[in-house]
């Protein structure tokens, strides 16, 4: 029996495995690799193409760096409840950042106990924006899922050296909340 045939003499067949992240727990490459484990069980001579993918929350970077020539750039910057987090974006071969916001700002980077949706802050994500500024790109993309924050990057507009200011001219914090100001 050659190697391209199944054990029941049937043609050889491919297996495509697409998946995203399982929040919190394993990157859609750690989720890929995982099930091409229990195919490999099941079917030793299937052919397995993984593609992990992402809907522009965490493992997003991960997800664009396994299809695509890139850098991963690994920052430490501000997480969403002002302690400092690392986080990372990648600088395509093109030149176009990509910055992801849950590396920075998301969900994953606080527990369940710790979520403040209005004191939360994209700062980060501006941190993440002008490091890449630094390296030289002048293009972005910036990713919106997974974020803990409700700020609607006014933070990220802080990070940038912008002012916000209520209407009596005093300067907002960080977090959502403060836009009721």
């Amino acid at each position: 029996m050659s190697d391209s045939e199944q054990l029941d003499g049937s043609r050889p067949f491919k297996v495509v495995i697409a998946p995203d992240s399982f929040k919190g727990s394993l990157s859609s490459a750690e989720v890929a690799e995982a099930m091409g484990e229990g195919v490999k069980r099941a079917a030793p001579h299937a052919e397995i193409v993984s593609i992990p993918v992402a809907d522009g929350g965490e493992g997003t970077i991960d997800a664009l760096l396994a299809s695509i020539e890139g850098e991963r750039y690994n920052v430490t910057v501000t997480g969403p409840l002002g302690k400092p987090v690392d986080a990372a974006y990648a600088l395509l071969a093109n030149g176009i950042a990509v910055i992801e916001m849950a590396a920075a700002s998301g969900l994953p980077l606080i527990t369940s106990d710790e979520r403040d949706s209005l004191g939360a802050t994209t700062y980060g994500t501006g941190e993440l924006v002008r490091h890449a500024l630094d390296q030289g790109s002048r293009k972005m993309m910036i990713t919106l899922g997974g974020s803990a924050t409700t700020d609607g990057g006014m933070g990220m507009g802080q990070a940038l050296g912008f002012r916000f200011l209520d209407d009596e001219g005093r300067e907002l914090g960080f977090g959502g909340g403060e836009l009721e100001r």
